[in-house]
């Protein structure tokens, strides 16, 4: 409790009274104290293999009853099977086994917005040549319109050829 100075007491000496006010600057210290803590720790929270979501314009969360298995694909073409690097050959095999223990196994396939796709359907072929038929592809939620990848507002040279040339870009830059 703090003392507030008070003028004079009643034996005409000067005093202190106690002051009734919450002195709130040691819970502002621990407040900023913690935001400093979570706003360091928040970027060390990644969800498995630090792999560069392609964009959307808007997220898709698929609501899980379960914890989905991730299959994730980097951009150096490394699978993982939730964490752990495995090989092209061991995915399908794997995925059996768990799919023969669970028959409700659910797959969420991220893959590098850097990879090319067809690296991402083989990886796909391989899960469904596991048996399991619902894949979830996760995305990001991109936060500026520029961040979407862009597709041409037009055919050029009509679509007659194959090879129609560089096409223009769609958000001006």
């Amino acid at each position: 409790m703090a003392l507030k100075p008070a003028k004079t007491n009643r034996n005409g000496r000067k005093g202190y009274r106690p002051m009734s006010e919450i002195n709130v600057t040691p819970f502002v210290d621990v407040m900023l104290v913690l935001l400093v803590v979570f706003m360091v720790t928040a970027p060390l929270l990644v969800l498995g293999i630090p792999v560069q979501l392609p964009k959307v314009v808007k997220e898709y969360v698929i609501a899980d009853e379960e914890q989905p298995l991730n299959v994730e694909i980097d951009e150096n073409k490394r699978i993982y099977l939730n964490k752990t690097e495995i090989t092209l050959a061991e995915l399908a095999p794997r995925l059996r086994a768990m799919k023969e223990t669970n028959a409700d196994l659910r797959v969420h396939l991220r893959g590098d917005a850097r990879l090319n796709y067809g690296a991402v359907v083989v990886v796909a072929g391989e899960i469904r040549n596991a048996g399991i038929q619902v894949i979830a592809l996760r995305t990001e939620m991109a936060l500026r319109q520029r961040e979407v990848e862009s597709f041409p507002d037009r055919v050029v040279d009509g679509g007659a050829s194959g090879n129609a040339g560089p096409l223009p870009a769609a958000d001006g830059g």
